[in-house]
């Protein structure tokens, strides 16, 4: 793709005539707010950012980015922009408006615009007794971590988010709107479903619902000095948990800031959080090694299942930070060591949280009915961020960061979730040969000059072999 050249006034023109939404362009008064996503240390500079109304103003970008000979990549709320890489040439689409949702409660689905939060989604499922495959934080999009697959506290039981879509309506780069499902373009409704944004741009999900009222969820938390001991515990106690668990165990940093509870603000803790949906007795009784421990603090009781999106404390606000994380086979006492080893090279104090997240059961067994991403490889996920409120900070954080992902190499899964690769990465750490081959084809047939982009950018050279979508 040749340099992009559309910043002429009379060019841009012509682009937001056709635009019910709002055309922002490097010399209008809002251009910082326009291109400043949810992780503020993404320093985003696209050629123009467009501010989506429906999927005819979608239509008409992309049929001009088209035209124009420049690329097209979609936010909402932009959780993993830093994936993106470099805009210079690209067209952002902001689609926060499009956050309409509508509950079939009979069929048991919901429709939901592509601007839609997980937070908006459970609010609105709450009162009808049911309950989405909804990620760890109410602030994140569900159309982008719909698409890379989509881990809930309920996974390890329900399996991936991506594998409940029943349907996906999505601008093409020829500009032409689908609806995609099972029997209709199969192939493109198969690539979207854990392979990411980059076959085009969506305008709304149909996905299953689950009936479910209450849950027993909450976390543990023990000084941090006895990291090895719960760790060793809760490898242990994984090896041999009931699939109705979904749990992460954790080693956090909170600063002393007014916005973090008095209860926590300041100190470190190692500990472990997650759903278990099961009755209160079993529930307890699932827990009763890890209790034995003796937390300093412990919520795990029954709470509303919209309230599952507190319990990991994921911030609601947007922060400037940089995260990574890596899959890993094992957590046997030489990964403690490697982890707890990592941790102690971080005197600083850099990151703020290292997260393990533990994975098999649902999510572990192929789903025949699934997509790109039927299931995730290894039995856990280790994931580790810190906040980066100068260039500076980021340097030491982008490289505690990477220490972490170098000292767990050695016990790396066949891929990574790539939900949980918050940098650039290639398409081959995240999907197996045969996938990616089957995607690259896919992309070929629908994108052959990679007009659309997507976080982690899966693109074709004009030799792939093509396909029908």
């Amino acid at each position: 793709m040749s340099d992009p050249d559309i910043n002429s006034i009379t060019t841009l023109e012509e682009l937001d005539f056709d635009l019910v939404g709002t055309l922002v362009t490097p010399n209008d008064a809002g251009w910082d707010a326009a291109r400043t996503v949810w992780n503020l240390a993404a320093d985003q500079r696209p050629v123009a950012v467009v501010f989506a109304e429906d999927a005819a103003d979608i239509s008409a970008v992309v049929r001009f980015a088209t035209e124009t000979d420049v690329r097209v990549t979609a936010q909402s709320t932009g959780h993993l922009a830093m994936a993106v890489g470099d805009l210079s040439d690209t067209i952002l689409i902001r689609t926060s408006n499009l956050d309409t949702i509508a509950l079939d409660e009979r069929a048991r689905t919901v429709r939901v615009g592509a601007g839609a939060t997980w937070g908006l989604v459970s609010a609105m499922l709450a009162p009808a007794g049911l309950v989405a495959l909804a990620g760890s934080s109410p602030d994140v999009g569900v159309v982008g971590y719909t698409l890379g697959g989509g881990c809930s506290w309920l996974s390890r039981s329900r399996g991936l988010a991506s594998s409940a879509v029943t349907a996906v309506e999505m601008v093409l780069a020829s500009g032409d709107t689908v609806r995609a499902t099972a029997n209709e373009h199969p192939d493109l409704f198969w690539a979207v479903r854990g392979g990411g944004g980059s076959f085009g741009i969506v305008t709304a999900l149909e996905f299953s619902v689950f009936p479910l009222t209450d849950i027993y969820a909450g976390m543990l938390l023990f000084p941090v000095d006895r990291a090895r001991e719960v760790l060793d515990e809760y490898a242990a106690w994984t090896d041999r948990l009931d699939n109705r668990a979904t749990t992460c165990a954790r080693i956090l940093r909170f600063r002393p800031l007014p916005e973090v509870p008095e209860l926590l603000r300041g100190q470190s803790f190692v500990g472990v959080d997650g759903a278990i949906d099961a009755p209160d007795s079993e529930a307890e009784a699932l827990l009763k090694p890890l209790r034995a421990m003796v937390a300093s603090i412990d919520t795990f009781s029954r709470i509303p299942a919209a309230s599952l999106a507190e319990i990991h404390m994921d911030p609601t606000f947007p922060v400037p930070a940089i995260g990574d994380g890596i899959s890993i086979t094992t957590l046997d006492t030489a990964v403690v060591d490697a982890l707890l080893d990592s941790a102690a090279g971080d005197p600083a104090g850099a990151l703020l949280v290292v997260d393990i997240h533990h994975l098999g059961g649902a999510l572990g067994v192929a789903d025949p009915a699934g997509g790109a991403l039927t299931h995730l490889a290894g039995n856990f996920v280790v994931y580790s961020a810190g906040v980066v409120p100068s260039a500076e900070a980021a340097t030491v954080v982008a490289g505690a960061v990477a220490s972490v992902r170098e000292a767990l190499r050695p016990w790396a899964a066949a891929w990574t979730y790539s939900n949980f690769r918050e940098t650039t990465a290639e398409p081959d750490e995240m999907w197996d040969a045969a996938t990616l081959e089957q995607l690259r084809a896919i992309k070929f047939a629908l994108d052959p000059n990679n007009t659309i982009r997507g976080a982690h950018p899966l693109e074709t050279e004009p030799a792939s072999p093509g396909a029908t979508a």
